[in-house]
Protein backbone atom coordinates (compact mmCIF):
# COMPACT_ATOMS: atom_id res chain seq x y z
CA UNK A 1 0.00 0.00 0.00
CA UNK A 2 2.88 2.53 1.21
CA UNK A 3 4.95 1.42 -2.28
CA UNK A 4 1.10 2.38 -4.29
CA UNK A 5 0.46 5.79 -2.23
CA UNK A 6 4.24 7.13 -3.23
CA UNK A 7 3.16 6.29 -6.69
CA UNK A 8 0.60 8.80 -6.79
CA UNK A 9 2.30 11.05 -5.04
CA UNK A 10 5.03 10.64 -7.76
CA UNK A 11 2.74 10.80 -10.77
CA UNK A 12 1.37 14.62 -8.54
CA UNK A 13 4.56 15.58 -8.60
CA UNK A 14 5.03 14.78 -12.29
CA UNK A 15 2.06 17.35 -12.70
CA UNK A 16 2.61 20.18 -10.56
CA UNK A 17 6.84 20.85 -10.77
CA UNK A 18 5.73 22.79 -13.53
CA UNK A 19 3.61 24.99 -11.83
CA UNK A 20 5.85 26.25 -8.57
CA UNK A 21 8.82 27.57 -7.88
CA UNK A 22 11.40 26.33 -5.65
CA UNK A 23 11.20 27.41 -1.78
CA UNK A 24 13.08 27.84 1.41
CA UNK A 25 11.49 26.91 4.82
CA UNK A 26 14.91 29.61 5.92
CA UNK A 27 13.60 32.18 3.09
CA UNK A 28 15.81 34.98 4.90
CA UNK A 29 19.20 32.98 4.00
CA UNK A 30 18.21 33.35 0.07
CA UNK A 31 17.83 37.12 -0.32
CA UNK A 32 17.68 36.96 -3.99
CA UNK A 33 15.57 34.17 -4.42
CA UNK A 34 12.80 35.99 -2.51
CA UNK A 35 12.98 39.22 -3.48
CA UNK A 36 15.51 40.93 -6.23
CA UNK A 37 15.34 43.96 -4.10
CA UNK A 38 17.28 42.80 -0.99
CA UNK A 39 20.42 42.70 -3.54
CA UNK A 40 23.39 45.05 -1.58
CA UNK A 41 21.26 45.53 1.12
CA UNK A 42 23.73 44.48 4.01
CA UNK A 43 26.07 46.38 6.02
CA UNK A 44 29.12 44.88 4.47
CA UNK A 45 31.58 44.64 1.11
CA UNK A 46 30.66 41.33 -0.49
CA UNK A 47 28.18 38.83 0.86
CA UNK A 48 27.90 35.50 -0.40
CA UNK A 49 25.05 32.80 1.04
CA UNK A 50 24.46 29.40 0.20
CA UNK A 51 21.35 26.98 0.97
CA UNK A 52 20.83 23.60 0.70
CA UNK A 53 17.19 21.70 1.21
CA UNK A 54 16.12 17.76 1.07
CA UNK A 55 12.27 18.17 1.08
CA UNK A 56 10.41 14.90 1.61
CA UNK A 57 13.18 12.42 1.58
CA UNK A 58 11.34 9.27 2.79
CA UNK A 59 9.29 9.83 -0.72
CA UNK A 60 11.86 8.96 -3.08
CA UNK A 61 13.82 12.16 -2.82
CA UNK A 62 10.77 14.35 -3.78
CA UNK A 63 12.70 18.06 -3.85
CA UNK A 64 16.19 18.29 -3.68
CA UNK A 65 17.18 22.17 -3.82
CA UNK A 66 20.90 24.21 -3.86
CA UNK A 67 21.43 27.76 -4.30
CA UNK A 68 24.12 29.72 -4.22
CA UNK A 69 24.66 33.69 -4.44
CA UNK A 70 27.15 36.58 -4.21
CA UNK A 71 25.90 40.08 -4.19
CA UNK A 72 28.21 43.15 -3.22
CA UNK A 73 27.93 47.17 -3.51
CA UNK A 74 29.45 49.38 -6.64
CA UNK A 75 29.72 53.03 -7.03
CA UNK A 76 29.84 53.70 -3.39
CA UNK A 77 31.90 56.63 -4.06
CA UNK A 78 29.75 58.18 -7.13
CA UNK A 79 26.50 57.98 -4.91
CA UNK A 80 25.05 59.80 -1.69
CA UNK A 81 27.08 58.38 1.09
CA UNK A 82 23.23 57.77 2.52
CA UNK A 83 22.52 55.45 -0.80
CA UNK A 84 23.66 52.04 -1.62
CA UNK A 85 23.73 50.41 -4.87
CA UNK A 86 24.02 46.68 -5.07
CA UNK A 87 24.83 43.88 -7.76
CA UNK A 88 24.56 40.48 -7.55
CA UNK A 89 24.84 36.50 -8.78
CA UNK A 90 22.76 33.82 -8.06
CA UNK A 91 22.44 30.40 -9.13
CA UNK A 92 19.68 27.47 -8.30
CA UNK A 93 19.30 23.83 -9.15
CA UNK A 94 16.15 21.71 -8.10
CA UNK A 95 15.67 18.21 -8.34
CA UNK A 96 12.27 16.76 -8.13
CA UNK A 97 11.03 12.95 -8.16
CA UNK A 98 14.15 11.56 -7.53
CA UNK A 99 15.75 13.83 -10.40
CA UNK A 100 13.41 13.03 -12.83
CA UNK A 101 12.53 16.54 -13.32
CA UNK A 102 16.05 19.32 -13.18
CA UNK A 103 15.65 22.67 -13.27
CA UNK A 104 18.85 24.93 -12.96
CA UNK A 105 19.08 28.71 -13.39
CA UNK A 106 21.44 31.31 -13.25
CA UNK A 107 20.55 34.59 -12.48
CA UNK A 108 21.90 38.91 -12.42
CA UNK A 109 20.23 40.91 -10.35
CA UNK A 110 20.47 45.11 -9.30
CA UNK A 111 19.18 47.12 -6.69
CA UNK A 112 19.31 50.91 -5.75
CA UNK A 113 18.54 51.71 -1.79
CA UNK A 114 17.77 55.14 -1.43
CA UNK A 115 18.44 56.99 2.01
CA UNK A 116 15.19 58.82 3.33
CA UNK A 117 16.98 60.41 6.29
CA UNK A 118 20.91 61.88 6.07
CA UNK A 119 22.38 58.92 7.66
CA UNK A 120 20.73 56.39 5.13
CA UNK A 121 18.97 54.48 8.29
CA UNK A 122 15.09 54.63 6.63
CA UNK A 123 15.69 53.46 3.05
CA UNK A 124 13.41 52.41 0.15
CA UNK A 125 15.02 50.14 -2.23
CA UNK A 126 14.03 49.21 -6.14
CA UNK A 127 15.27 45.91 -7.64
CA UNK A 128 15.29 43.67 -10.87
CA UNK A 129 16.62 40.51 -11.70
CA UNK A 130 17.32 38.80 -14.89
CA UNK A 131 17.41 35.25 -15.23
CA UNK A 132 18.36 32.33 -17.55
CA UNK A 133 16.56 28.86 -16.91
CA UNK A 134 16.96 25.45 -18.32
CA UNK A 135 14.82 22.39 -17.02
CA UNK A 136 14.86 18.93 -17.73
CA UNK A 137 12.37 15.84 -17.91
CA UNK A 138 13.73 12.89 -17.92
CA UNK A 139 10.28 10.63 -18.45
CA UNK A 140 12.12 7.34 -17.79
CA UNK A 141 12.35 8.01 -14.15
CA UNK A 142 8.52 8.80 -13.96
CA UNK A 143 5.78 7.02 -13.11
CA UNK A 144 2.61 7.78 -14.65
CA UNK A 145 -1.21 6.50 -14.14
CA UNK A 146 -1.90 3.54 -16.34
CA UNK A 147 1.38 1.78 -15.50
CA UNK A 148 -0.48 0.80 -12.58
CA UNK A 149 -3.13 -2.10 -13.76
CA UNK A 150 -5.43 -4.68 -11.70
CA UNK A 151 -2.37 -7.07 -12.29
CA UNK A 152 0.36 -4.73 -10.25
CA UNK A 153 2.91 -1.95 -11.59
CA UNK A 154 3.62 -3.13 -15.17
CA UNK A 155 6.44 -0.39 -15.92
CA UNK A 156 4.78 -0.04 -19.18
CA UNK A 157 3.12 3.43 -20.71
CA UNK A 158 1.13 4.18 -23.28
CA UNK A 159 2.01 8.38 -22.91
CA UNK A 160 3.37 9.58 -25.78
CA UNK A 161 6.35 10.99 -24.44
CA UNK A 162 7.57 7.63 -21.93
CA UNK A 163 11.53 7.25 -22.10
CA UNK A 164 11.91 10.79 -23.68
CA UNK A 165 14.10 13.11 -22.49
CA UNK A 166 12.26 16.68 -22.78
CA UNK A 167 14.07 20.35 -22.08
CA UNK A 168 12.89 23.80 -21.79
CA UNK A 169 14.94 26.73 -21.83
CA UNK A 170 13.45 30.55 -20.79
CA UNK A 171 14.50 34.00 -19.91
CA UNK A 172 12.91 35.10 -16.70
CA UNK A 173 12.23 38.98 -15.41
CA UNK A 174 11.78 39.63 -12.06
CA UNK A 175 11.39 42.80 -9.66
CA UNK A 176 10.40 44.14 -6.33
CA UNK A 177 10.73 47.09 -3.74
CA UNK A 178 11.85 46.91 -0.25
CA UNK A 179 11.10 48.88 2.62
CA UNK A 180 14.23 49.16 5.73
CA UNK A 181 14.23 51.63 8.58
CA UNK A 182 16.18 51.73 12.15
CA UNK A 183 15.89 54.21 14.61
CA UNK A 184 19.34 52.95 16.62
CA UNK A 185 22.28 49.98 16.11
CA UNK A 186 19.49 47.82 18.61
CA UNK A 187 16.77 47.49 16.11
CA UNK A 188 15.79 47.01 12.36
CA UNK A 189 12.29 46.52 10.64
CA UNK A 190 11.27 45.88 7.05
CA UNK A 191 8.77 45.58 4.40
CA UNK A 192 9.08 44.10 1.07
CA UNK A 193 6.86 43.01 -1.59
CA UNK A 194 8.42 41.23 -5.09
CA UNK A 195 6.87 39.25 -8.45
CA UNK A 196 9.31 36.78 -9.88
CA UNK A 197 8.24 35.68 -13.59
CA UNK A 198 7.01 39.25 -14.60
CA UNK A 199 6.84 38.06 -18.20
CA UNK A 200 5.15 34.73 -17.15
CA UNK A 201 7.80 32.63 -19.60
CA UNK A 202 6.45 29.80 -21.51
CA UNK A 203 7.65 26.17 -20.64
CA UNK A 204 7.64 23.93 -23.66
CA UNK A 205 7.45 20.50 -23.06
CA UNK A 206 6.69 17.80 -26.09
CA UNK A 207 5.01 20.50 -28.61
CA UNK A 208 3.06 21.92 -25.62
CA UNK A 209 3.64 25.31 -24.19
CA UNK A 210 2.67 26.45 -20.40
CA UNK A 211 2.78 29.54 -19.06
CA UNK A 212 5.12 29.53 -16.01
CA UNK A 213 2.73 31.86 -13.64
CA UNK A 214 4.21 34.77 -11.70
CA UNK A 215 4.89 34.37 -8.51
CA UNK A 216 3.81 37.54 -5.76
CA UNK A 217 5.41 37.04 -2.41
CA UNK A 218 4.87 39.64 0.31
CA UNK A 219 7.45 39.68 3.39
CA UNK A 220 8.28 41.53 7.13
CA UNK A 221 10.20 41.32 9.88
CA UNK A 222 11.76 43.29 12.85
CA UNK A 223 14.77 43.18 14.91
CA UNK A 224 15.34 44.39 18.58
CA UNK A 225 17.96 43.86 20.84
CA UNK A 226 17.18 44.12 24.12
CA UNK A 227 20.15 44.15 26.71
CA UNK A 228 23.66 43.31 25.53
CA UNK A 229 22.91 39.53 25.67
CA UNK A 230 19.24 38.89 24.17
CA UNK A 231 17.93 39.71 21.25
CA UNK A 232 14.50 38.85 18.93
CA UNK A 233 13.97 38.62 15.15
CA UNK A 234 10.37 38.24 13.78
CA UNK A 235 9.87 37.71 10.39
CA UNK A 236 7.17 35.86 8.15
CA UNK A 237 5.77 36.06 4.33
CA UNK A 238 2.27 35.19 2.28
CA UNK A 239 3.00 33.85 -0.91
CA UNK A 240 0.95 33.48 -4.38
CA UNK A 241 1.77 31.41 -7.65
CA UNK A 242 -0.91 29.83 -9.72
CA UNK A 243 -3.61 29.38 -7.02
CA UNK A 244 -1.04 27.86 -4.82
CA UNK A 245 -0.38 29.63 -1.47
CA UNK A 246 2.36 29.43 1.37
CA UNK A 247 2.02 31.39 4.87
CA UNK A 248 4.83 31.63 7.14
CA UNK A 249 5.35 32.86 10.58
CA UNK A 250 7.86 32.90 13.45
CA UNK A 251 11.08 33.96 14.84
CA UNK A 252 14.21 33.59 17.00
CA UNK A 253 16.06 34.13 20.32
CA UNK A 254 19.71 35.27 19.84
CA UNK A 255 21.49 34.53 23.25
CA UNK A 256 24.82 36.83 22.81
CA UNK A 257 27.26 34.88 24.77
CA UNK A 258 30.57 37.35 25.06
CA UNK A 259 29.19 41.00 24.08
CA UNK A 260 32.04 43.04 25.52
CA UNK A 261 34.51 41.03 22.74
CA UNK A 262 35.47 42.81 19.15
CA UNK A 263 33.76 40.00 17.87
CA UNK A 264 31.20 38.25 19.81
CA UNK A 265 29.42 34.81 19.40
CA UNK A 266 25.45 34.08 18.94
CA UNK A 267 23.82 31.15 19.61
CA UNK A 268 19.82 31.55 17.52
CA UNK A 269 16.88 29.64 18.54
CA UNK A 270 13.52 29.68 17.51
CA UNK A 271 11.02 28.59 14.77
CA UNK A 272 8.47 28.89 12.16
CA UNK A 273 5.14 27.34 11.17
CA UNK A 274 3.89 26.98 7.59
CA UNK A 275 0.39 26.86 7.90
CA UNK A 276 -1.29 23.88 7.39
CA UNK A 277 1.91 22.13 6.14
CA UNK A 278 4.73 22.44 8.99
CA UNK A 279 6.42 23.18 11.62
CA UNK A 280 10.05 24.36 11.18
CA UNK A 281 12.23 24.24 14.49
CA UNK A 282 15.77 26.94 13.76
CA UNK A 283 19.12 26.66 15.07
CA UNK A 284 21.74 29.27 14.32
CA UNK A 285 25.24 29.82 15.11
CA UNK A 286 27.16 33.32 14.63
CA UNK A 287 30.74 34.54 14.76
CA UNK A 288 32.92 36.62 13.02
CA UNK A 289 31.39 36.84 9.48
CA UNK A 290 29.46 33.99 9.28
CA UNK A 291 26.11 32.62 9.75
CA UNK A 292 25.35 29.06 9.91
CA UNK A 293 21.52 28.16 10.43
CA UNK A 294 19.76 24.59 10.67
CA UNK A 295 16.31 23.86 10.20
CA UNK A 296 14.08 20.71 9.85
CA UNK A 297 10.25 20.94 8.59
CA UNK A 298 8.18 18.61 10.55
CA UNK A 299 5.25 17.80 8.45
CA UNK A 300 1.45 18.30 9.75
CA UNK A 301 -0.21 18.26 6.69
CA UNK A 302 -2.46 15.30 5.35
CA UNK A 303 1.03 14.49 3.82
CA UNK A 304 2.69 12.96 7.23
CA UNK A 305 1.01 9.64 6.40
CA UNK A 306 3.46 9.11 3.26
CA UNK A 307 6.21 11.63 4.90
CA UNK A 308 6.21 9.96 8.71
CA UNK A 309 6.44 13.49 9.47
CA UNK A 310 9.39 14.21 8.09
CA UNK A 311 9.25 17.42 5.72
CA UNK A 312 12.97 17.76 5.28
CA UNK A 313 16.20 19.10 6.46
CA UNK A 314 17.90 22.50 5.38
CA UNK A 315 21.12 23.88 6.03
CA UNK A 316 22.74 27.61 5.30
CA UNK A 317 25.69 29.51 5.23
CA UNK A 318 25.66 33.51 4.99
CA UNK A 319 29.67 35.15 5.09
CA UNK A 320 29.26 38.71 4.97
CA UNK A 321 32.86 40.68 4.70
CA UNK A 322 33.23 43.19 6.93
CA UNK A 323 33.97 46.80 5.99
CA UNK A 324 36.58 48.88 6.56
CA UNK A 325 34.14 51.65 8.78
CA UNK A 326 33.04 52.01 12.23
CA UNK A 327 29.49 53.68 10.89
CA UNK A 328 26.96 50.48 11.72
CA UNK A 329 24.85 50.05 9.16
CA UNK A 330 21.09 48.53 10.54
CA UNK A 331 19.78 46.28 7.80
CA UNK A 332 17.69 42.92 7.57
CA UNK A 333 19.25 39.53 9.23
CA UNK A 334 15.71 37.33 9.44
Amino acid sequence: MKRILTIIILISFSKVSFAQDPHFSQFFSSPLTLNPAFTGKFNGNYRLTADHRNQWPTINNAFVTTTASIDFHILQDKINSSDMFGVGVSFLSDNSANSAVKLNYASISTAYHKGLDEDGNITLGVGLQGTYSNMFINTSNLKFEDQLELSGFTGISKESFAGATLQSNYFDLNGGVLFSGSSSDKNNYYAGVSMYHINQPQQKFNGTATPLRSRVTGHAGASFLLNDNFGLHLSGLYSYQSGATETLLGGTAQFITNPSDASPVSVYAGGWVRFNDAIIPYVGLEFSSFRLGMSYDVNTSSLKTASLNRGGMEISFIYTHQPNTDKPISCPKF
